[in-house]
């Protein structure tokens, strides 16, 4: 009997999928456990896998298709059955209407951003950008890329047909093997000035099932949630200096601390003398939820190939994991995240939410609340500045800013700024957090 591949529901809020690529053909054999593609949801691109055994017999979608969860998308044919029919009966290959987010190479599939984590960044129809020879841009599917990779082409040799000029499939299928230049990744460099006169590129392009998600979610958190802000600076200088010392201990084992470790566990810690903080607004909008669990989001950024977008990963039971776990689960999560995509779970059950920019130069900012979240945190960068030192004199020294949104149905300001003065205490007292 023949074996119906539906569209599945790959995140808690997830009503649409989008096909971004097939690592399958129809004729392939596959089995339980391999990965037939990926798929894009409205929170991140994750793998599509097999539950079952069987011969590919029919694919519904093309790549950039599209279409509702529980929609039929990929037909096998289990061992002994007739490929040829069971694809008959399958509508002989023909897609589901659905709406395609990409053009199409004359007839076939349309090629669409994979999840490869290499640096290039969206462009129209479902290209990317690599820069040529000169510095200029090179409008480029990610399967001819990854084509001309393996057959070692040099991009800019390439005349692409595509739309807009674009080099897609055919194109470098085409080209000699071998062909021109080795491609090779460029050296970072200050991206040149534009030419005087310059102007740029007036266009619309459809945002992602993410950036959509993203869009509603926080327009609502906005609107309906009342934010008010409360920021602190702390002194960072003891804490630079164990982590410091604790990092050269580690490496040995392979264990590299980061700054955010101690502001997760921090931020854990001071839910218990301040539990407000680990609380949501009820949805029968007359109570306040205080949650046993202490459950640390991390916001992390993906990559503009994947459409760019940001997810925030669960870190369980952070108030009773050392800083080697936090660091280990938050580096296995982005890591994840960026490549592969995160699961219900390990998006699910977040109590409070940090957003840390640091690593970008940033050293203040505001952020709006992650429903159902009371609060958030926004932290900018350590920065080495002029301070008071302890003993009157001035001096020079590291601080880091920190900026709580706050849910003011269910934190007050008081609270807010007393749970920042106890976060703040402990990072300006590291060794505290240690046991």
């Amino acid at each position: 009997m023949p074996i119906e591949v539906t569209m599945p529901r790959l995140s808690d809020t997830m009503e649409q999928g989008t096909i971004v690529t097939w690592n399958v053909k129809e004729g392939d054999t596959v089995s339980a456990g391999d990965v037939l593609g990926d798929i894009e949801t409205d929170k991140a691109t994750m793998e599509l896998q097999s539950f079952d055994d069987g011969v590919v017999a029919s694919i519904l979608l093309n790549e950039g298709d599209t279409v509702d969860v529980g929609s039929l998308i990929l037909v096998l044919a289990e061992e002994g059955e007739d490929v040829g029919a069971v694809k008959a009966s399958a509508g002989s290959g023909a897609a589901p209407k659905a709406a395609s987010s990409g053009g199409s190479d004359s007839g076939a599939k349309a090629e669409a951003p994979t999840a490869v984590a290499e640096a290039q960044a969206p462009t129209t129809n479902g290209a990317t950008t690599s820069a040529g020879a000169e510095g200029g841009r090179i409008f480029v599917s990610p399967l001819a890329k990854k084509i001309a990779a393996e057959k070692n082409l040099d991009l800019a040799s390439i005349t692409g047909t595509g739309p807009s000029g674009r080099i897609i499939k055919k194109d470098v299928e085409s080209a000699p093997a071998g062909g021109g230049a080795p491609a090779t990744k460029a050296a970072p460099r200050q991206a040149p000035m534009p030419a005087f006169g310059a102007t740029l590129e007036s266009k619309t392009e459809a945002v992602t099932n993410m950036r959509a998600t993203i869009a509603r979610v926080l327009v609502e958190s906005k609107q309906k949630v009342p934010h008010f802000q409360v920021t602190v600076n702390a002194r960072m200088d003891a804490l630079m200096a164990l982590r410091k010392q604790l990092n050269t201990q580690l490496e040995p084992q392979g264990v590299k601390l980061s700054v955010n470790d101690f502001l997760v566990r921090a931020c854990a810690l001071a839910m218990h003398e301040h539990p407000a903080t680990n609380a949501s607004w009820g949805s029968d909008g007359k109570s306040i939820v205080y949650h046993a669990s202490v459950n640390i989001g991390v916001a992390i950024a993906l990559p503009e190939e994947k459409g760019g977008g940001l997810v925030v990963a669960t870190l369980r039971d952070s108030d009773r994991a050392g800083l080697r776990q936090i660091s280990a689960d938050t580096k296995a999560l982005a890591k994840k995240a960026r490549e592969k995509g995160l699961s219900i779970d390990e998006m699910s059950d977040a109590t409070f939410t940090i957003s840390n920019l640091g690593m970008f130069g940033v050293d203040h900012f505001t952020a709006i609340i992650n429903p159902p979240n009371a609060a958030i945190l926004a932290v900018g960068a350590a920065i080495k500045k002029p301070v008071v030192l302890d003993d009157g004199t001035l001096g020079v020294g590291h601080e880091m800013s920190m900026t709580m949104s706050s849910d003011h149905r269910v934190i007050d300001g008081a609270m807010a700024a007393q749970y920042l003065q106890t976060v703040k205490g402990y990072l300006e007292n590291p060794a505290s957090i240690l046991v």
